[in-house]
């Protein structure tokens, strides 16, 4: 049951600062659990518990159903209120996203919402105003929803579906079919509103200056942000619009109490200080100035300097600045931005020992500054005077906007601006135009100025006037004194002192607003006080004068406006506040007068007054609908008093000036419009029974009537009014007719005039009329005809008749012969009282309608197609029918099959096929979000009753029905997958509500699956790989437990296949293919990865046969899935780079597992992506790949091979030629030419003839270009990527990467920051340390490395062109060298070369440069690699040097010398003693078994030195001088030693006969293939060498 529950909303967004806080967001539901102190304890709608400050939440009442997970807090607000706020808030959010998103798509969105959320928010703050008559709240509501639907539409939000009272349908509580015609009609709604908005849009173009001309008045909203000044006091800030012309204020005070911390006094309000200033006008607009003034009066000490020790007077208002500021651009229009903040500067009044001595340079606005005692209103002209002041940054800080309309239109209008707190300060004096309601009884007074004699005193007194108001008895009436607007009715209003002024002028104005019954007796009093600054002497300081005035005359009149002034008497203190005895006396001079016109002076009559010789002025101003000033107007409102005086009063009203009449007569109008005063009808009626003469009205009345009635949907709004009338329009009718008839015999024809009139309403008549001329009518007005007339008979009234009357229609012959056009009418409609039915059981009913109907309206459902009209109208009969059917009706339903099981089936088939088809191509729209979900729970207790059916009559081995298993399986995991039912891709509140009324159908619906496929037993194997992909589907729908259930499947299949197939190998293949095509779609995560391995390999593991090829196969997927997943988070990346490294990624896997038709697809994406980015070269490349896969044979080309439409091939020949044409332009494009070698070479022996020649002039040409054209070298660059910031393929990792053309480092370096913003480059060029790696950050190395020359086989041992071998230092590439300095040992300080070492670093990539990237991942080289690429090099190092020799005699002798040294000096043995104490080892050899090939091979190498070494020993001792003879003996005898070292230890090898072919075979290389993966390749840098500054020989190949 629910509960109250102090519920409140989050109003401020709130940090947390420790463990035990709850940060808050803007709307945040909280629930409170406890409050202390300023802080509250509570929990949020997520169940998190902490405590924050009280003043971030508002506090509203709410009731909590339900629990723990199941606790829904509903707010006791209007629903729609409601709807309005979280609406709100979700047009917020998308906002919010769209500008985070794309700026470009927030401009295209923000034009038009931006004005429909200031509507809402303007019309829930009338809702919540709680002002609005019945009919009018109504109206805005309609209006709101209305709002709301057309923005949801906008912002391609759900479609909300309502009644006529503009509630939210509960589609629990209403038919489908109504719900059907619901979201129909809203639909259609909302189009003309998206069609009536777009016209508005074209005439929005409207100016300023003509939306205020169509408004008679309007308004200045200023808001009061902050008061910039040091007071030190309390003080009071009144703000009112003044007219510097005539020196004269136009407003009432806007009056703020500010406290002396210098914030507001009501904390309340410190972010809500607004005022709406109102009834301005065109006069006002065509004043040359208006001015915006503020006038701060401090509350406080006599003086703010004095600091005596005694105790002084408080609560003195005392005179402290003013600020001025002209607003005459604001109020005519020509300026307007409601979110500017204006700075109005603040001219604070000098202290007067200040001013003495010259301390303050306050303005230089006047030869003499502003006093402490200078009077305000002198103090803002001079301000208006003066073109600068000297603020010293104090001041004001507002908003201005000006507002069409008057108060009420501005309330309505701008509700987010001006609502019910809003100060609203009202002009002195009646707008231009004085609307109907509009009752005022204001009298404004303004205390103008006084002189007073300083009697006794040496000094002028510090007078206070205190003014109050008072009835004949003397008793204050309180709460009528209003000082300015924004504040409370006070009982006394005291004056402002100025300080020893003898004639102070005060201008202050107040407002007097008394009860209009309470005006007649009622007078001001004012009193007169000197005032001390200290307070034991104020405390003595008695009244010394009083003054009054009434405010009705004795002709009863209101007093006139204007000045007064006023007699000051002088009496005791007590006497001054006895009104019994001081209002018998005259209270100004003119009135003295005429009450004693020749006696004059009379003091005789004043009793204990006298009048003093002080003076006092005021000024008044009546604004009042129900006071008037003018004896004529009075009279004429009492003729009756005095009926004598009628015609003279007449005569004088002529000349009253019309303000007055209206006065009165609006107060008059208003009463009589108003509702409540319905005791007026008698007199209506009075008028018709004796005073109404019209005989003949009662015929166009009628005329009109029925006119209105005709044509109801094109006149609602006259009708509406017509039928609010409609009680007296029958009386006058009656009335008139019943004159005529006794004036007038009528006629026959007038008779039948009301006859016609009656029976047009009486409709129940045409339902015969409908049935016999049904024949004769178009069937689609027959059947609109019959929907109306069973429209017409109310809801709830004769349900059966009208069933039974249905039925009969059915079985009539007009419904069989033309069932198709009124079928829909009348299924809809016996649906729709079916289930409306409260009058008794309908299973009968549901019963007969489903024998009768379902399976005809499911036919014509797969017959129709998705674009006709009728198709929503026909589903939404259908799900109705399912709607209402129990487990009974769907056992009875398969019962009327009877025996004949083939029936069964068809109709299981066709159900199944059309089910599929309707959520696949659902009829609805996808914002019809609760038809749909309506339409799904339907579907989905259909679909688990008629599985029941399958498990029970097709399951055994005799009765299985296989395609029928099979539609089930694919019709229930497209179900499960459907669009609607995927809750993550909602917003979290439309979640929270679908959740809540329908739970998550996919984990129903794949519960039941997992538990069909089970039930399967034997027959599984009939359905794999079938059902392999819908499975995968299934599997990667984001619901944890959905994944735990059904996961498993997978291996229930590969046992399954095991069991028959004795492999799995169909499974495995159908699963790769699908996983592919599912991941790039979207589908899967790294959580289902994480599952997919851990729930398999449990599996796996505890099977007998299954656990190593098992483990083998979720290794092989959860590999795939990473390198999928990696390439679709990047796919869409604005880095092209990347894409390309992910692309590789995945077909270098492809290319692994042998999946060549997934592995080609990859190829053509990466070719893609290289076009993109005119890397033709890498193009070519790419392409490559795909031609070596194919023959030079006429053998047919399978479907994968020709994965592009472009290629006209048949035959695995033509294909590859194809390839080749198009890689020979993408390299010709990219600037390379030498790669076509081996399409020149492998085209030339497989063609002859045309491709030949063709083939022979294009390597001609292209070793021309290589010769000819100069073509630009780039650099190529090492890049590291270390730290754990970076993606997988990324991470920890090092590249080398080919340079653009003429690209600089800086420039490289540059470009690849840009792409990782957040990464820091590294300043060293050594390896990283393991906290850099294993940091969450990202850091950069990049240095230029320079490439090592590979000639090709070929070129080797030949003279070449220069030109050739420039070409290939640069393309074909594969080692790239980095030297680094380094030192070792003491610093010299005489030589810094004498300890300076290079540490050279050699790196291998995985692929050569250039080639289907512009960058490759950096291989590592084991120790034992390095050694015999190094032996392989000395080899091949000594044989060129030996073949230069044999070539050209002339060569001088001396690096042969210095080779052959350096290798068999004693101290370097051939430079293999390292690798023998290194790698031939028993240790090494029982650590590393898996190198005993290539220890073999090493041994190999250092064998074939010496045969080498023989023949150079061999040519030196031929060309060796005499000088050097002693040289060459001792490098024979080093030699002999060398090599019975080795014979003896490695063998004897022998070298060819002929010097041309080369000596010594050249290890395999070391480059893996392409096909391995880089997760499987090494990651670091290769092998680091140490060269001696010095010129000592370096060990072999130390250069190379």
């Amino acid at each position: 049951s629910a509960q109250w529950a102090p519920f409140t909303q989050t109003i401020y967004n709130y940090d947390a600062r420790s463990d035990e806080e709850l940060s808050l967001q803007i709307g945040d539901t909280v629930h409170i659990l406890e409050t202390y102190e300023g802080e509250t304890h509570t929990h949020t709608h997520t169940h998190t518990h902490g405590v924050f400050p009280a003043c971030y939440i508002n506090l509203k009442e709410a009731t909590v159903e339900g629990n723990g997970q199941k606790e829904t807090v509903i707010p006791t607000e209007i629903p729609l209120i409601h709807e309005v706020t979280t609406t709100l808030r979700e047009w917020a959010a998308i906002w919010r996203d769209l500008y985070v998103v794309s700026l470009r798509l927030f401009q295209i969105y923000v034009l038009f919402p931006k004005n429909m959320i200031y509507d809402l928010i303007e019309w829930r703050s009338q809702i919540l105003s709680g002002t609005l008559p019945q009919d009018e709240l109504s109206e805005l509501k309609q209006k709101v929803t209305s709002k709301m639907d057309y923005g949801n539409k906008y912002l391609d939000l759900d479609l909300v579906v309502r009644d006529k009272d503009g509630n939210i349908l509960d589609p629990d509580l209403t038919s489908t079919v109504n719900l059907f015609r619901a979201h129909e009609a809203a639909s259609k709604q909302i189009e003309a509103r998206i069609q009536e908005e777009k016209s508005q849009k074209q005439n929005m173009d409207l100016s300023r200056q003509a939306k205020f001309a169509s408004t008679p008045s309007f308004a200045l909203f200023v808001t009061l942000k902050n008061v910039v000044c040091k007071i030190g006091e309390d003080a009071e800030v009144l703000m009112s619009l003044y007219d510097p012309i005539e020196s004269k204020f136009i407003s009432e005070n806007y009056l703020v109490r500010w406290s002396s911390s210098g914030l507001a006094k009501d904390i309340d309000q410190l972010h809500n200080l607004r005022a709406v200033f109102t009834d301005l006008g065109s006069e006002d607009l065509k004043r040359d100035k208006i001015s915006f003034v503020c006038q701060i009066v401090r509350v406080g000490r006599m003086e703010l300097r004095d600091n005596n020790t005694k105790k002084l007077t408080s609560g003195l208002r005392r005179p402290f600045g003013v600020a001025v500021m002209d607003v005459t651009d604001i109020i005519t229009g020509k300026m307007d931005d409601e979110d500017k903040q204006h700075f109005i500067p603040f001219q604070p009044l000098a202290l007067d020992d200040a001013i003495r001595h010259r301390q303050l340079n306050i303005s230089r606005f006047s030869p003499r500054v502003a006093g402490e005692n200078d009077f305000l209103q002198t103090v803002i002209n001079k301000v208006i005077a003066a073109k600068e002041v000297n603020h010293k940054g104090q001041g004001l800080w507002v908003t201005l906007k000006l507002l069409p309309g008057d108060i009420h239109q501005i309330r309505k209008d701008f509700p987010h601006l001006v609502d019910r707190s809003t100060a609203v300060a009202r002009k002195m004096g009646f707008p231009e135009i004085i609307m109907p309601g509009d009752v005022r009884n204001d009298i404004y007074v303004t205390l103008v100025q006084g002189d007073f004699d300083k009697g006794s005193k040496t000094t002028p007194k510090n007078v206070e006037v205190s003014m109050s108001v008072h009835d004949e008895d003397g008793k204050k009436l309180e709460n009528v004194i209003f000082p300015g607007a924004g504040d409370e009715g006070i009982l006394e209003y005291k004056s402002v002192i100025y300080y020893q002024v003898k004639q102070p002028r005060w201008f202050e104005t107040i407002k007097v607003a008394i009860p209009i019954e309470d005006v007649n007796r009622s007078h001001l009093r004012f009193t007169f006080k000197h005032r001390s600054s200290q307070d034991c002497k104020d405390k003595s300081e008695k009244n010394f004068a009083v003054t009054f005035v009434k405010l009705m005359r004795y002709d009863g009149t209101t007093l006139r406006d204007g000045e007064h002034d006023l007699i000051v008497y002088k009496a005791e203190a007590k006497k001054l506040e006895d009104s019994t005895m001081y209002l018998s006396l005259a209270s100004t001079k003119p009135e003295m007068e005429e009450r004693n016109p020749s006696s004059g002076k009379n003091t005789q009559n004043l009793g204990s007054f006298s009048i003093s010789k002080d003076s006092f002025q005021i000024s008044t101003l009546v604004c009042s609908t129900k006071l008037t000033q003018n004896v004529d107007l009075l009279g004429l409102l009492k003729w009756r008093s005095n009926t004598s005086l009628l015609q003279q009063n007449l005569c004088h009203l002529m000349k009253v000036e019309g303000g007055e009449v209206v006065k009165v007569c609006v107060f008059i109008i208003g009463l009589i419009a108003d509702r409540k005063f319905h005791h007026f009808n008698p007199v209506l009626e009075t008028y018709i029974r004796k005073h109404f003469s019209a005989t003949l009205a009662y015929t166009k009345l009628t005329k009109v009537l029925k006119n209105y009635v005709d044509n109801a949907e094109k006149l609602t709004e006259q009708l509406l009014k017509a039928l609010k009338a409609l009680e007296y329009i029958f009386k006058f009718i009656v009335r008139s007719r019943v004159l005529f008839n006794q004036y007038v015999l009528p006629s026959h024809s007038d008779l039948s005039c009301f006859v016609v009139f009656i029976s047009h309403l009486i409709l129940v008549v045409q339902l015969k009329a409908v049935l016999t001329l049904s024949l004769s009518l178009s069937l689609s007005l027959c059947s609109k005809l019959f929907s109306e007339f069973i429209l017409k008979v109310p809801l709830g009234r004769l349900v059966k008749q009208k069933l039974n009357c249905m039925i009969d229609i059915v079985h009539s012959d007009l419904f069989t012969q033309h069932g198709t056009y009124i079928q829909t009418h009348t299924h809809t409609h016996t649906h729709t009282h079916t289930f409306s039915l409260k009058v008794g059981p309908t299973q009968w009913h549901v019963q007969i309608i489903m024998e009768k109907l379902l399976r005809t309206v499911n036919r014509t459902v797969i017959s129709m197609g998705r674009d006709s009209a009728l198709i929503g109208g026909f589903v939404a009969c259908m799900t109705g029918t399912l709607r209402q059917m129990d487990d009974y009706h769907y056992t009875h339903l398969i019962s009327t099959f009877g025996k004949m099981r083939t029936d069964v089936v068809d109709f299981l088939m066709e159900t199944f096929i059309m089910f599929k088809d309707l959520i696949g191509k659902n009829v609805y729209p996808a914002d019809w979000v609760i038809m749909n979900m309506m339409q799904n729970k339907v579907f989905l207790r259909a679909i688990n009753q008629y599985a029941a059916v399958l498990s029970k009559k097709f399951l055994d081995q005799t009765n299985f029905e296989l395609q029928l298993w099979n539609n089930y399986f694919h019709l229930a995991v497209a179900f499960l997958t459907q669009e609607s039912l995927q809750l993550e891709n909602f917003s979290s509140d439309k979640r929270a509500k679908i959740f809540h009324k329908y739970q998550d159908m996919r984990r129903q619906i794949g519960f039941e699956i997992r538990d069909m496929w089970y039930n399967l037993g034997p027959h599984k194997i009939k359905f794999i790989p079938e059902m392999v992909g819908p499975i995968l589907e299934m599997t990667l729908v984001p619901e944890i437990e959905l994944r735990k259930a059904t996961i498993p499947i997978f291996f229930d299949m590969m046992q399954c296949e095991f069991h028959f197939r004795r492999c799995f190998q169909t499974f495995e293949n159908e699963i790769i293919t699908k996983l592919d095509h599912e991941v790039e779609g979207g589908r899967g995560d790294e959580q289902y990865k994480i599952l997919f391995q851990k729930i398999l390999l449990e599996h796996c593991r505890k099977h007998k046969y299954l656990a190593k090829t098992g483990e083998t196969f979720v290794t092989l997927v959860v590999r795939l899935l990473e390198r999928l997943l990696d390439y679709r988070t990047i796919m869409h990346d604005e880095n092209k780079e990347n894409r390309m490294s992910c692309t590789v990624n995945v077909l270098n896997f492809y290319k692994e597992i042998e999946r060549e038709e997934m592995y080609i697809r990859y190829l053509y994406k990466l070719c893609d992506l290289h076009k993109e980015c005119d890397n033709y070269t890498e193009a070519g490349y790419t392409l490559l790949l795909h031609a070596k896969l194919l023959k030079w044979s006429e053998e047919a080309c399978a479907a994968h091979l020709t994965q592009r439409d472009g290629y006209q091939a048949t035959t695995q020949c033509q294909l590859k030629d194809q390839l080749y044409q198009e890689i020979i332009n993408y390299f010709d494009k990219g600037k390379v030419t030498a790669t076509n070698n081996i399409y020149f070479h492998n085209t030339c022996f497989s063609h002859v003839d045309q491709n030949c020649i063709f083939v022979t002039e294009k390597q001609a040409q292209f070793y021309e270009n290589i010769v000819k054209v100069i073509r630009p070298k780039p650099d190529y660059f090492a890049v590291g990527y270390y730290g754990l910031g970076f993606p997988s393929f990324l991470r920890n990792k090092m590249f080398i990467y080919r340079g653009k053309e003429y690209e600089r480092r800086e420039d490289f370096e540059a470009r690849l920051l840009t792409q990782f913003p957040n990464a820091e480059k590294m300043k060293t060029t050594t390896p990283p340390s393991e906290d850099i790696r294993s940091s969450s950050g990202q850091y950069i190395q990049c240095f230029t490395v320079k490439p090592i020359l590979e000639l090709p086989p070929k070129f080797q041992n030949k003279p070449v062109s220069e030109q050739i071998i420039s070409f290939y230092t640069v393309n074909e590439v594969q080692k790239f060298q980095y030297s680094r300095p380094v030192r070792k040992g003491e610093k010299d300080p005489d030589n810094e070369f004498a300890n300076m070492w290079i540490e050279r670093t050699t790196f291998v990539t995985a692929y050569k440069l250039p080639g289907i990237l512009r960058w490759f991942e950096v291989e590592e080289i084991s120790p034992l690699e390095n050694a015999m690429e190094t032996m392989q090099l000395t080899n091949e190092k000594i044989n060129n040097m030996v073949q230069r020799h044999l070539n050209d005699p002339s060569l001088p002798i001396n690096p042969l010398s210095m080779l052959l040294n350096g290798i068999v000096d004693p101290a370097v043995m051939g430079g293999f003693t390292n690798y023998e104490k290194a790698f031939f080892t028993e240790k090494y050899i029982r650590e590393h078994p898996n190198d005993q090939e290539k220890i073999e091979k090493l041994k190999d190498l250092i064998a074939w030195q010496i045969p080498n070494l023989a023949e150079g020993v061999r040519i030196h001792g031929q060309k060796v001088t005499e000088a050097l003879r002693p040289f060459h003996e001792r490098l024979e005898a080093c030699f002999k030693q060398l090599k019975e070292k080795v014979e003896k230890q490695y063998g004897v090898r022998t070298l060819p006969p002929t010097s041309n072919e080369r000596w010594g075979s050249r290890p395999r290389s070391m480059v893996r293939s392409f096909t391995m993966p880089s997760s499987q390749r090494p990651l670091s840098v290769a092998s680091v060498t140490s060269i001696s500054s010095e010129n000592s020989p370096s060990r072999p190949g130390s250069d190379g």
